[in-house]
């Protein structure tokens, strides 16, 4: 099987130089350097930039982050210990431009307005579902004019779920427009880009494909599940949210 083949993807050309092996090792979700370039289409980075790389899972994303833009990045996980990042960013001789961390995202141990950028591949539904979480948490760490940009599931229309999707398996994911409204709320961020995530649906789908076909799901008899689900629907309601907004300058009188 040609593993560098069946993870490249047109749309991601950058994320399609990486090998292939490395990516499917070390696995946490759909694609994560596919989706982590999905933003970057979006959101300006350069380098020197501090970055937060908030629910950064085994580091791919920070890794990518640092090599293409030349940003510093903290990778920043609960589940996955520092010292097995810091083995991962120090094979990709990131050492000194990616810091491993081990936080909770309610609990982040860094300094105000430290920040350039703050982005969450995958993860940030876990958490900043949180009215209170944009406000009390990350907000803060942003510089003014910062921007914070995420990529999560998403349902592609309002509603109640599909009947194909059993309530206890999707119960979470929320619209689109909920995504927009979550953040508009709060006068100190205004929302640049709110949309679903052109051919998410099917980025979703070719990556459980690749884990089904090369043995490699972490959660296999979970994954088969998901793929069923996503096959049943057809990319008719699941997809993709990518969100960016920019943290307002305070008035000075």
């Amino acid at each position: 099987m040609d593993l560098q083949r069946l993870l490249h993807h047109a749309a991601y050309p950058r994320s399609s130089q990486y090998d292939a092996e490395w990516v499917l090792e070390n696995e946490m979700g759909p694609n994560v350097l596919w989706i982590t370039e999905a933003l970057c289409q979006v959101l300006d980075l350069h380098p020197g930039m501090r970055v937060l790389d908030l629910g950064c899972g085994t580091a791919m994303s920070s890794i990518f982050l640092a090599k293409e833009f030349g940003v510093e990045v903290w990778a920043t996980d609960l589940w996955i210990p520092a010292g097995e990042n810091a083995g991962r960013i120090r094979q990709a001789g990131l050492e000194g431009q990616v810091f491993p961390i081990h936080a909770e995202a309610r609990n982040l141990p860094y300094a105000d307005e430290f920040f350039d950028a703050v982005v969450s591949m995958d993860a940030y539904h876990y958490f900043g579902t949180d009215v209170h979480y944009l406000e009390f948490h990350l907000l803060r760490l942003l510089k003014p004019n910062g921007r914070v940009g995420v990529i999560s599931p998403a349902a592609l229309r309002s509603g109640p779920l599909p009947s194909y999707l059993p309530a206890p398996e999707w119960y979470w994911i929320n619209p689109i427009e909920w995504w927009r409204d979550h953040w508009e709320r709060y006068p100190e961020i205004q929302v640049e880009v709110s949309e679903p995530l052109a051919g998410g649906w099917d980025l979703w789908v070719r990556w459980l494909e690749a884990l089904v076909a090369t043995g490699r799901a972490n959660r296999a008899e979970e994954t088969v599940r998901e793929l069923a689900h996503l096959r049943d629907d057809g990319g008719a309601y699941l997809g993709f949210v990518r969100q960016v907004g920019r943290k307002a300058v305070p008035d000075r009188e």
